[in-house]
């Protein structure tokens, strides 16, 4: 599982659909496992994904972050935390 901090490029009214927009972008790379929202400064509030991957796939964390940061709205990508889980 990975833990990725999303920034978007500006405040956003509605989160479920930037949350939405991640789930779609990873269709076939990774499951989102749950989301959580990290207030950041100013009204911005950074959503953070948590998402399993398979650990045995060559490449994957590079593919889910260059997805992510194809969003419309998302202006950076942080990887927090990747770890493995039972």
């Amino acid at each position: 599982m990975v833990s990725l901090k999303i920034f978007p490029s500006d405040i956003v009214a509605d989160m479920n659909m930037l949350k939405e927009a991640v789930k779609k972008s990873l269709e076939g790379r990774g499951t989102i496992y749950k989301f959580d929202e990290e207030p950041v400064a100013f009204g911005l509030v950074a959503l953070v994904a948590h998402i399993l991957v398979p650990e045995e796939a060559e490449g994957v964390m590079d593919e889910v972050e260059r997805r992510l940061k194809s969003i419309e709205g998302v202006s950076e990508v942080e990887v927090l935390v990747s770890r493995r889980i039972a």
